[in-house]
């Protein structure tokens, strides 16, 4: 499918005009905060903060360590150096602690062959909850000025679970203004920085989360996902993000929320620092929801068939593939080949060369009973009167408007995508036929290799030059499939390396098992601050 020319002005006048903003965000926006010479936070010094969720919990079980030693490890790390990411946006520190004691009383009084893992597999364990999330007496804002007062009275399904398997969680973190951007910015909280360099973006929208899993200020977090909100952040922040099969795991009491089609979209996923803690949370997210994958089918990693694409195809909306990004990908491959013996089949699928325009077509699109998707700018809004895009960047160009200018620009370009009615209908056909191409490829024993993001951790307010890099992540939340995004190193600057694990739907147990193995392989999560 050929572009029209009416496209490529389209993007050639965005790309004008994003770089023309970025010289004015460059003069309004001040500093951000010194950390002395040294780019990245200081590494933690407690050996507690350094366990896996699954550790952590069994020590806990066995009375090795008391919780309330692990929860205070936890808050002290977040005070040293929550100044300097400006992640945790609301703390519930006494509250937690008053948690942890109660789990230490249970502990102390339940008998030795008593089935706590069974009841509690979290028991004891500190998370964090991207603040898009209702969680009983928090704000749940999402960067929207408008909703500075909204404070949580109840929990969302995700996060009950998660209290009730024993979670403890330690406070909400940042996100972009209603989750629809890859930079964590917004008018309520502020930016939040990455911990390799504070000068670089955590990614979106669940981006606080990446950062507090990455400086070992959590070791489990909440997020969702409808374009790569999951995956981009934990690709910038060298973690691991599962974005699971669509419709696994419930949605329910966060904002805004999926309506329409998007409700086949939008999930919900767990994001943790080691890849063992992917699969019981995801348990515990999805609950009876979990029988429609196999998680309990064993994975021979020998039998998988992989196959491995280097890029998009080469669309005109995105940036070139980093040769760094290339390059480790690269060694995925020769590993995998070498250590496992498989054959690892380099593809190309052409349509994929399309993914920005598919995703927008089919956010867009009407849902199978022609209810139309919600408006961006009716969210922005929140009930009250719908924002006027052009009167909101003629405010925000004299510093007037509540509002972050990608949330602005994404109302512009909302109008735009449904102005071409009958292109809008080829591109949503264009994605159902993608669909079933890669459902075929993929089959029920297939892992595809793909880019987390075509570029490493970019500077802040960089992505208004690149605003659609987040293809290379949405195109999967169209196509409904479960996609792992894996830590690989750090690369020459310092900054988080990773890939993409895509399977067939309800084919989690792939990802997962894949994910472990790499992470063993090239070694994970990597301390900030070491190097």
């Amino acid at each position: 499918m050929a572009l029209s020319r009416a496209e490529r002005c389209l993007a050639l006048l965005l790309r004008l005009l994003s770089r023309a903003c970025l010289a004015l965000l460059a003069l309004l926006t001040p500093p951000p905060p010194r950390a002395g010479p040294a780019r990245a936070v200081p590494p933690p010094r407690r050996a507690l903060l350094l366990l896996p969720a699954r550790r952590l919990a069994q020590l806990l079980r066995a009375r090795q360590v008391a919780c309330v030693e692990v929860v205070e490890a936890y808050v002290e790390r977040i005070k040293e150096v929550n100044p300097l990411i400006n992640a945790v946006v609301k703390d519930r520190f006494e509250e937690a602690l008053q948690e942890a004691r109660q789990v230490d009383k249970l502990l102390s009084e339940a008998p030795a062959d008593d089935c706590l893992e069974e009841k509690f597999p979290l028991l004891g364990v500190p998370i964090t909850v991207k603040e898009a999330f209702s969680l009983y007496g928090m704000p749940n804002t999402s960067g929207l000025v408008n909703r500075r007062n909204v404070i949580a009275t109840s929990d969302a399904t995700v996060v009950s679970r998660l209290k009730q398997a024993g979670a403890i969680p330690l406070g909400v973190t940042n996100c972009s203004e209603l989750c629809m951007w890859y930079e964590s910015s917004n008018k309520v909280y502020g930016r939040t920085n990455n911990p390799y360099d504070l000068q670089r973006i955590v990614g979106g929208s669940s981006g606080g989360e990446g950062s507090v899993l990455a400086a070992a200020c959590s070791v489990i977090g909440v997020g969702s996902d409808i374009g790569g909100s999951i995956r981009m952040p934990a690709f910038f922040n060298g973690v691991f993000g599962h974005k699971p099969t669509t419709g696994v795991v419930p949605n329910d009491g966060q904002f805004p929320n999926a309506q329409g089609v998007r409700t086949s979209y939008l999930c919900t996923g767990p994001m943790c620092r080691y890849a063992e803690d992917l699969e019981p949370v995801l348990r515990v997210m999805a609950g009876p929801g979990v029988s429609k994958l196999k998680l309990n089918e064993k994975v021979s990693l020998e039998k998988i068939k992989f196959h491995c694409m280097d890029h998009d195809g080469g669309s005109i909306f995105v940036s070139p593939v980093d040769k760094e990004i290339l390059q480790v990908q690269k060694k995925v491959v020769e590993h995998l080949e070498t250590d496992l013996g498989v054959r690892v089949q380099h593809v190309t699928i052409h349509k994929m060369k399309y993914s920005f325009q598919i995703w927008s077509a089919m956010m867009s699109s009407k849902d199978s009973d022609g209810q139309e998707a919600q408006r961006f700018t009716d969210l922005l809004g929140d009930h009250g009167k719908p924002v006027w895009p052009l009167w909101e960047l003629m405010k925000w160009l004299v510093g007037m408007s509540s509002h972050t200018l990608p949330a602005i620009a994404l109302g512009l370009t909302e109008k735009l995508v449904n102005l071409n009615v009958s292109g809008k209908a080829k591109l949503v056909s264009m994605g159902k036929s993608l669909q079933e191409e890669m459902e075929a490829l993929l089959g029920p024993d297939g892992v595809l290799l793909y880019p987390s993001h075509p570029t490493i951790a970019p500077k802040h307010h960089s992505p208004i030059c690149m605003p659609f890099n987040f293809a290379y992540t949405a195109i999967f939340n169209v196509l409904g499939l479960p996609v792992t995004q894996c830590p690989l190193g750090l690369g020459s600057e310092g900054l988080p390396l990773g890939i993409q694990l895509v399977a067939a739907a309800y084919n989690d147990h792939l990802t997962l098992a894949v994910a472990r193995y790499l992470e063993k392989a090239f070694g994970g999560w990597v301390v900030p601050g070491e190097v």
